[in-house]
């Protein structure tokens, strides 16, 4: 979410010896996958049409994922405005979810989770003590929750970790994150959910870590990216905006793109930035996209209003479903079928303070345990938090040796990706100065990190 005061992160790593868990999920699900710099669902290019929610926001820290009666109440609102897709950014990993996900899933419905909450995330402040093999057992709890639904389409390792130039330095630890949470679901045999990050409404340094994220050993790099963006405020254009510098400055990139908020709230809103985000104006580069935010909180983003249970539109609601009714789609839409990585960005301080040289750290060793038997029961929205617990990275990696168990777990899945890869992919540098609207954030203390809402 915008302007998290503290940085949420991610989660791990993996055995091979293990079977699949049984499932209490529906099974007739398409899942998405990735091909080249695009999601598919089946052999369709898979453009997400979607909101971020979490009612409550700041000021009540809830899982909207197991009340039922509340996700069973909001599906109908997402229906009517034909969403495929809804972003939550904290879930309570001890409890089940079973009953609204299949509900999401009748619906046609997938969702991009955020692993992290408020007391278990990455402290941008201090990252080093906050990557430790508790936080590492709270998302790998949640990964054991989640990866079983057919329409859980990706995790979010972090979310606006890094904000500005100094708090680059953490980029590493995010980057790990994502490493240990991808060879965690290879390690127990999940089917493979793409992992990625999102990245802050911030230009400062926003190229630079969509680089990194694609850089290096294929066991380290993102299965996608996804950016905050408040640039288009209406009444705007695809130009006045800055938006087709934004597809221009990331053209080439070998991972999926999309946004992971959007709809500037400075006017009126009247979403005309759906009309280039699904059309060919966009869709070589992105994949759409989910709009800031479901439900009214105090930054003023919603599209309904929640009170005493009940819901009513507000008028942000009317215009959003006008626009995405007449929303194109882009088909495959131009797609970089190829994909691949890209070079580490070079250091340019203080904007990006991270050597492209620079080696991430190892997995703390006492969480190399869950690889084999499993993260165990999640301790939920009543834990103690992670911040300063457990035992953190004493060591860094090496040529992507020394992340997981036996070193290798993705070695086969390396040599795939390798061969297909277009190496050497490099975009171009960002100009554009994009609008940085208000910000609301979900804070939790200095040292914990946010799950939050504007």
């Amino acid at each position: 979410m915008k302007g998290s005061i503290i940085a949420t992160a991610l989660t791990v790593s993996a055995s091979t010896v293990l079977a699949a868990p049984s499932l209490s999920a529906r099974d007739d699900i398409t899942p998405i996958t990735v091909k080249g710099n695009a999601f598919f669902k089946g052999n369709e290019r898979f453009y997400m049409r979607g909101v971020d929610y979490q009612p409550g926001g700041s000021s009540k820290l809830a899982d909207p994922i197991a009340d039922v009666e509340g996700c069973k109440r909001d599906i109908e609102k997402f229906k009517d405005l034909g969403l495929n897709t809804i972003r939550v950014y904290s879930v309570d990993n001890s409890k089940d979810h079973d009953e609204c996900m299949n509900a999401l899933a009748d619906a046609g419905i997938y969702l991009v989770l955020d692993v992290n909450t408020p007391d278990y995330s990455i402290n941008r402040e201090n990252p080093g003590p906050s990557y430790n093999d508790v936080y590492l057992q709270y998302i790998f709890a949640t990964v054991d929750k989640f990866a079983k639904y057919k329409n859980t389409l990706a995790f979010f390792s972090g979310n606006e970790v890094i904000n500005d130039g100094p708090s680059s330095v953490t980029a590493p630890y995010v980057k790990a994150v994502t490493r240990d949470l991808r060879n965690y679901i290879r390690a127990r045999n999940y089917r493979e959910v793409p992992v990625g990050y999102s990245a802050a409404d911030v230009d400062t340094n926003r190229r630079e870590m969509a680089e990194y994220m694609n850089c290096g050993t294929d066991e380290e790099r993102s299965d996608f990216f996804a950016f905050n963006d408040y640039s288009w405020c209406s009444p705007s254009s695809f130009k006045t905006s800055g938006w087709d510098q934004k597809v221009k400055n990331f053209t080439g990139y070998g991972l999926p793109l999309f946004l992971s908020e959007y709809g500037c709230n400075t006017n009126k809103r009247d979403f005309g930035e759906v009309a280039s985000l699904y059309s060919t104006q966009m869709s070589a580069v992105y994949s759409g996209g989910l709009v800031y935010e479901y439900s009214q909180e105090p930054s003023d983003y919603g599209l309904v209003e929640i009170k005493n249970g009940k819901l009513s539109d507000l008028p942000d609601f009317a215009a959003l479903k006008s626009a995405l009714a007449k929303a194109n789609d882009p088909g495959d839409g131009g797609y970089n079928k190829t994909g691949g990585p890209n070079p580490c960005p070079a250091r340019n301080a203080p904007n990006w303070d991270v050597d492209a040289a620079d080696k991430l750290p190892a997995m703390p060793e006492p969480a190399k345990k869950y690889f084999e038997n499993g993260a165990g029961d999640g301790p939920g929205f009543d834990g103690d938090g992670s911040q300063n617990a457990g035992s953190q990275s004493t060591s860094q990696t090496t040529n992507g040796e020394g992340n997981t168990v036996s070193g290798d777990l993705s070695s086969e899945a390396n040599a795939e990706g390798s061969d297909g890869a277009a190496t050497g992919l490099q975009i171009p540098s960002l100009t554009m100065a994009p609008a940085f609207v208000g910000l609301v954030t979900i804070m939790s203390t200095l040292v914990g990190a946010g799950v939050v809402l504007i």
